[in-house]
């Protein structure tokens, strides 16, 4: 029997990663691997639920798998696959949607969302019934391998309850303790928000001056820095500084210069702090953190097609859990052996 991992976490490859991103999730995967037997996933299936372009598509998958390496996720410790390598997934998904009712999936707040925006936007796209099921998708990402636990964050918690909804009932209905039930990993991690609009959580989707890209220039990064907003006016009852403020302390200590930020902090608290100094040493901490990501980054590309063929090896290992878990999911379903 192929051993399973403890812990199960994917990502869509959406387009460069942000510093918002790696502060909120990949950080996070780097430090679990030190500690517990990971699989990590590059879910490209779910991509295609929305209008998208499959030249993009390819680009954008390869571009996080080698994103993700040179942020630190390393193959000698974590399994990094890509999710359409690995058609057990789908299979997976088909037997599970028959143990997932339409109103669970109708009350699904990213389906309402996403599908509102698909009808904002344009009235030439349909909603995909893709966007519909695509719950039962991930739930087959997260049963497949049967993890012990999943990395999530508050808005991620009602997908996890679905998986764990899913496989519960899948044990009752077969009269089995196959799926174990994924627990949340909940980790303390940074919430990162938008340098334009510090009430706002850090997103791409707002415009360019809202975030920080991991991979982004040192010239760019300080000019986006330096323009960040810090005071919007008066500060609310109780609130100790004003969230501009209080953002550019929190990706300070996310980048571990924790030393500085409590100086500047001693600053802040005695009314002597320049914002010159505190943006200036965000600056300084962002072009280091990201300057090694680009070095790391250059190195493997200029080895693509050692990159390509080793994330092949490491999907043919995730399929190996997958099928194994498909073989016992055919049984207990009534169809034939493979």
């Amino acid at each position: 029997m192929t051993a399973l991992p403890d812990v199960l976490s994917c990502i869509q490859p959406t387009a460069d990663l942000h510093i918002g991103n790696y502060f909120g999730a990949v950080a996070n995967w780097v430090q679990l691997q030190e500690t517990h037997d990971c699989v990590y996933g590059v879910v490209d299936m779910h991509a295609i639920t929305m209008p998208y372009d499959p030249d993009e598509l390819r680009v954008n998958t390869r571009n996080m798998v080698i994103d993700l390496l040179a942020c630190g996720i390393d193959p000698e410790k974590s399994t990094l696959f890509i999710q359409s390598l690995v058609p057990e997934h789908c299979e997976l998904c088909w037997i599970l949607s028959s143990q997932c009712s339409y109103g669970e999936l109708s009350r699904m707040t990213q389906f309402k969302d996403k599908s509102a925006k698909l009808e904002r936007e344009s009235a030439d796209e349909f909603i995909s019934a893709g966007l519909f099921i695509y719950p039962v998708l991930q739930a087959a990402d997260i049963l497949a391998y049967r993890a012990a636990s999943v990395p999530v964050g508050k808005d991620q918690e009602q997908h996890l309850e679905l998986s764990r909804s899913i496989g519960r009932r899948f044990n009752q209905r077969f009269d089995t303790d196959f799926f174990p039930e994924p627990k949340a990993l909940y980790t303390q991690t940074p919430r990162i928000m938008s340098l334009a609009q510090p009430d706002s959580k850090m997103s791409k989707s707002a415009g360019v001056k809202h975030y920080i890209g991991l991979f982004e220039e040192e010239a760019s990064i300080r000019k986006k820095v330096k323009t960040a907003v810090t005071d919007t006016g008066e500060l609310a009852e109780g609130q100790y500084m004003s969230a501009g403020v209080g953002n550019l302390f929190t990706i300070l200590r996310a980048c571990e210069a924790d030393a500085v930020a409590d100086q500047l902090e001693t600053d802040y608290k005695a009314d002597q702090l320049k914002y010159s100094e505190l943006k200036g040493a965000v600056a300084d901490s962002l072009v280091e953190l990201t300057g090694r990501f680009r070095a790391r980054r250059d190195e493997l590309l200029a080895d693509a097609d050692g990159v390509d063929a080793q994330v092949r090896e490491m999907s043919a290992k995730a399929r190996e859990i997958a099928a194994e878990t498909l073989r016992g999911v055919r049984k207990f379903a009534g169809f034939p052996a493979m």
